[in-house]
């Protein structure tokens, strides 16, 4: 009975602390007022003005400081419960499954690719190619004097050990996201599981994220250099634990000296003093300007640290320049944070907290209704089949509710016109993939109504213009960003 006592006592302990554990890990970032912090809430608003009015496409920010986040915005259609496309942020998380798996001694930076991967080795390797080591995946430092093409082959590891490496590893940066993809497999390869699936227990739970998402690859390894969704506060929440050498309520989820040496200057990548991507770089992780550090992903998805002043920033958006974003969080947002609390200022936090509260990406400005909407009402345009899988436009019968109805590969899609906010679904929108969109349409003159989509999961806000004229319409589309050319070719419609 005793023993039976005691083993229950024990079990209801660990239940107490596993469900305290949990609901430590799902509890948001402490909030607190910036000056109790020693941040300025007048200089977080002239930092969230600049955001508003210089960069095109801001999409979200979080400031954290001590750990306590001291303001946080979304540019609407974009919020704070949907995940983001970090692309190469997503780098640095893989960084830190490789060095759990050091730590596990499961892998090491020594371990030869060639030794790990013989099986899949090529004919003849190259001397450059068999002395390629986990150390030069991480740092980018392969060899190679072009990036291996990955996407079109459905064996990615057999196509990166077949490219040719003319460089002796370890001597010469080069961008290069497929190196990641091999430090995701060599952590598959030893330890039996995704970087997804290793990471879930170890770092996406006890941070207390949600719905982690993170693609995997033909061979059914994760993606590892892009392809991981999460939110902004999971961002915000990856660099503290960062911040604090890996330290999460009390727990030592990353070996501090893996967080030391991965933030730290392992190769020289350029030697230009202005620019953010020639302070050198770690394993997976760029160094700042400013004493800091950061993961980044095309178009603008940053996780900032800033050692010094105990201060992290996650930012999304959707821009071409991206030095132009970290110019801004250098020049408008580091005077804000100051070494000691500051005085009280309710005027100012007061200022802040309503400007953040109404932020939002410009809606189409125009009309429900015109003259030749309502000659064309109920009227459907059809187009030839084009890359963009639209099938039909149709001008909506019911004038009550003013709207456009597009076809797009098999599907009806309704866009009110000018409503009250953006109007947000679920579309394939010539997708395989259910996506959430939000879009906003008017018509902007007697012939021309304009659409803007946003796919608020992903960096990407597109432009559409359609001109009816004398039986036909014209449809013009253009996106903010692209890995490719921004504009689509132009596509005609003809009344049915």
């Amino acid at each position: 009975m005793y023993r039976i006592f005691i083993g229950t006592m024990f079990l209801a302990i660990a239940t107490v602390v596993s469900s305290v554990e949990g609901q430590q890990a799902k509890a948001p970032l402490p909030r607190s007022a910036p000056e109790l912090q020693g941040v300025s809430s007048a200089g977080l608003l002239q930092f969230i003005d600049a955001a508003d009015s210089t960069i095109e496409s801001f999409h979200s920010v979080m400031v954290v400081r001590n750990g306590h986040v001291v303001t946080e915005g979304w540019w609407g259609p974009y919020d704070a419960k949907t995940p983001h496309q970090l692309y190469s942020l997503s780098k640095s998380f893989t960084s830190v499954a490789v060095g759990l798996a050091i730590e596990e001694g499961k892998l090491s930076l020594d371990d030869e690719v060639a030794q790990l991967f013989a099986d899949q080795m090529p004919q003849n390797p190259s001397d450059n190619l068999k002395s390629m080591r986990v150390r030069d995946l991480l740092t980018m430092a392969t060899g190679h004097d072009s990036e291996p093409r990955l996407m079109a082959e459905k064996q990615w590891v057999k196509t990166f050990l077949a490219h040719p490496v003319p460089k002796k590893p370890g001597t010469h940066f080069m961008y290069n996201t497929p190196s990641t993809y091999m430090c995701s497999a060599a952590v598959q390869l030893k330890t039996g599981q995704t970087v997804a699936e290793y990471l879930q227990s170890r770092l996406f739970e006890p941070l207390g994220f949600e719905n982690p998402t993170w693609g995997k690859s033909p061979e059914g390894i994760t993606l590892g250099g892009y392809g991981l969704n999460i939110c902004t506060e999971d961002i915000a929440k990856f660099g503290q634990l960062c911040l604090q050498k890996g330290k999460w309520n009390d727990r030592q989820l990353i070996p501090a000296a893996w967080i030391e040496q991965a933030t730290s200057k392992q190769i020289s990548n350029g030697t230009d003093p202005k620019s953010d991507w020639s302070q050198g770089y770690g394993y997976q992780f760029w160094r700042c300007r400013n004493g800091g550090y950061r993961g980044d992903g095309a178009f603008g998805q940053y996780c900032i640290v800033l050692p010094e002043q105990d201060t992290v920033i996650a930012i999304t958006s959707g821009v071409k320049n991206m030095q132009a974003v970290l110019d801004l969080v250098w020049d408008k947002l580091l005077p804000a944070i100051g070494k000691e609390q500051l005085a009280e200022d309710t005027s100012s936090v007061a200022k802040l907290a309503a400007r953040v509260s109404t932020l939002q990406l410009p809606k189409v400005a125009g009309k429900a209704v015109v003259e030749q909407s309502e000659k064309l009402a109920g009227k459907s345009f059809a187009f030839d089949s084009n890359g963009q899988k639209i099938e039909s436009v149709e001008v909506g019968k019911d004038e009550s509710k003013p709207s456009l109805v597009f076809t797009v590969a098999g599907e009806k899609v309704v866009m009110p016109l000018v409503s009250s906010d953006w109007h947000r679904q679920q579309i394939r929108w010539g997708s395989d993939n259910m996506q959430a969109i939000a879009t906003s349409a008017a018509w902007t003159g007697n012939d021309v109504c304009t659409i803007k989509l946003c796919y608020v999961e992903t960096p990407f806000v597109q432009t559409m213009k359609l001109k009816f004229d004398q039986g036909t319409v014209s449809l013009e589309t253009e996106s903010n960003v692209s890995f490719g050319p921004t504009k689509q070719p132009a596509i005609v419609g003809k009344l049915k």
